[in-house]
């Protein structure tokens, strides 16, 4: 059993404390937030000690979560890995480019594991769809949500379109040649509603949209590869596959035949919908870390997949505050 911690008791931390009191593999230590009031009122609610010191909690622990606003992500990272300790870190891994390099450095160093937070991964839909994905070269996402002031102080890319973003990665097996972006600030200093075309060197153009300023919440995905269309529904839980084929000579009667004429070969369509497990995705990635550490496997989403994300995720900002082309 490993002995675990968690730094952060706002909304997702107090999600993690109750989620990490249910799995097996972990011994839930205690947690520390830099509010004292919160503290003492989440400790009560969820019977959770609260740690009033971080250099105690560490040393405490086998692996830190760490739950925090991403500002103070490396700053908790450094004093856990220095000291031989796991890490879980909420996306995005950190604030620049530069820390998630030290992230690394140091878990390599010491050979320790780091898992990043990048929940989509674990989402039981994109579970269902992600073997039907093979070599997709078209995808449009749109990650729309209603707003919420408790998002404002990180800009969207980061707060919302970076989930997709990694969900790509994790899929066009290739490296990314261009990116074009254009984002429009509404409430907030940063924008509020951004778009990020990414193209990639096998030829697979992605087309992302995110917004917190939406009248109503979406998440969904759209995947078009050469014999199908995959479309993952992240909000919903759902997913859907339709695939097609030449045309066998005894074929279904009831099958959906098209003719493309020009002499090329019939094409049947079929219809499938993957079964979707029910599950809980953040249970699932706090679960699937414990596994890596016992295991000594990596982690489904590791630092380096967390820095590659940040590191898109920066230039399209980048593009976006000087209106150019990434090359």
């Amino acid at each position: 059993m490993l002995k675990i911690g968690v730094i952060g008791a706002g909304h997702l931390g107090k999600i993690h404390l109750r989620l990490l009191k249910e799995i097996p593999a972990f011994e839930l230590i205690g947690f520390y937030d830099s509010s004292i009031e919160t503290a003492e009122k989440v400790s009560t609610d969820l019977n959770v000690p609260y740690i009033s010191d971080i250099s105690e909690l560490i040393r405490s622990v086998d692996v830190l979560d760490i739950v925090t606003p991403t500002l103070s992500h490396f700053e908790y990272a450094e004093k856990a890995l220095s000291r031989g300790k796991h890490i879980f870190i909420e996306k995005p891994i950190s604030n620049t480019l530069s820390e998630a390099e030290e992230i690394i450095r140091l878990a390599n160093q010491h050979q320790l594991k780091v898992q990043i937070g990048h929940v989509e991964r674990f989402n039981p839909a994109f579970v269902a769809a992600r073997d039907h994905i093979h070599n997709p070269m078209f995808i449009e996402a749109h990650r729309l949500a209603e707003f919420n002031p408790r998002g404002t102080d990180v800009p969207v890319v980061l707060d919302l379109m970076i989930h997709d973003i990694d969900v790509i990665l994790s899929i066009v097996k290739s490296k990314v040649s261009h990116i074009s972006t254009s984002g429009v600030s509404i409430i907030s200093d940063t924008p509020d509603i951004a778009n990020a075309r990414i193209e990639f060197e096998n030829g697979c153009v992605v087309n992302l949209t995110a917004s917190r300023i939406s009248m109503k919440n979406m998440r969904k995905a759209r995947i078009f590869q050469s014999d199908s269309y995959i479309s993952v529904d992240f909000l919903k839980k759902k997913a859907e596959v339709i695939s097609m084929h030449d045309t066998k000579e005894k074929e279904n009667p009831f099958a959906l035949i098209i003719d493309p004429g020009n002499g090329k070969p019939r094409k049947t369509i079929e219809f499938n919908n993957p079964v979707v497990q029910e599950s809980n995705a953040i249970k699932e990635e706090l679960s699937s870390f414990a596994q890596c550490i016992l295991q000594n496997s990596r982690p489904i989403v590791s630092a380096e997949d967390g820095y590659y994300a940040l590191k898109i995720a920066t230039q399209i900002m980048d593009a976006m505050n000087h209106q150019i082309v990434i090359k």
